[in-house]
């Protein structure tokens, strides 16, 4: 029986066709994704302050280009656009300092709150390790922000190509909130970043990976969703642009981001990717 139900299953397999065999070989079961994820979120938690913090001012360097455009695609599209083709080119523009960052692999906060969790919950790296990394990445990359704030609100005016009430009109998207409401929608962000990190590992090539970076974080773009990496940028730059955004908003965006990223991350997919993607049987 077991012979005959070998040759059933090879015999099946060879009526394929080459391209559907090697579609069904491409895929990745969700234990393999878990494996990949695990072994990336344990050699970050491997690595030296240094090694973490200078990937971290890279990523926060990088994803300001985002605000760069945005604010470039708003002074040029507005009132020249229907709103929602502005708003769509201007999501666009969001998801490009994103690929710079996760293509490139810098290090940025809100992938490690799914990809450095899932060592923990695996036993293979404790709390503390976990908060180390946290910190470390997550001050490099508010640093790496905050320079780029700095850049982005003193080149773009000076250069014509950026007018100073769009870094208000960006801030105000995401300040304009009670401090429940940026929680729960940095929730959402968080919840789809620890996804971007998981469809990341899951595909094949950076083409594939590239378009996943994009789809998701056009979407957080799109629906104005609190990233407290780029949101820092954000804000902060209307801050520096004297639009109305003072140091208070600055602060209570910080705090109701970061925890609602790291409970979408964590939460919403870490935990729950890790109980169904782990073999049965294992911790």
């Amino acid at each position: 029986m077991a012979e005959s139900a070998t040759i059933d299953r090879e015999a099946g397999r060879s009526d394929l066709q080459p391209a559907q065999v090697d579609q069904q070989e491409a895929k990745k079961a969700p234990s393999q994704i878990l494996r990949q994820e695990v072994h990336e979120g344990v050699a970050a938690l491997e690595r030296s302050t240094v090694g973490l913090f200078v990937p971290g001012l890279s990523a926060g360097l990088d994803i300001g280009f985002s605000l760069f455009l945005m604010a470039i695609m708003l002074t040029r599209a507005e009132g020249a656009l229907p709103k929602l083709a502005e708003e769509i080119l201007i999501a666009n523009m969001y998801a490009v300092g994103f690929i710079f960052v996760v293509i490139g692999r810098s290090e940025l906060f809100t992938e490690q709150t799914t990809l450095a969790v899932l060592p923990v919950l695996r036993g293979r790296a404790t709390i503390g390790s976990l908060l180390r990394l946290w910190v470390i990445v997550y001050v490099a990359n508010l640093i790496g922000g905050a320079v780029c704030a700095t850049l982005v609100t003193w080149i773009g005016p000076n250069l014509g190509v950026i007018e100073p009430h769009a870094f208000g009109t960006i801030a105000h998207r995401l300040t304009d909130h009670t401090g429940m409401t940026i929680f729960l929608g940095a929730v959402l962000a968080g919840w789809l970043m620890g996804l971007l990190s998981w469809l990341v590992a899951a595909g094949r090539d950076t083409i594939s990976q590239l378009v996943l970076v994009w789809l998701i974080t056009f979407c957080i773009g799109f629906a104005y969703l609190p990233h407290v990496v780029l949101g820092s940028v954000e804000v902060l730059a209307g801050a520096l642009a004297k639009q109305s955004i003072g140091m208070a908003d600055v602060g209570r965006f910080l705090l109701s981001a970061t925890l609602g990223n790291i409970v979408g991350g964590s939460v919403f997919v870490a935990l729950i990717k890790y109980s169904h993607a782990r073999p049965e049987g294992v911790a």
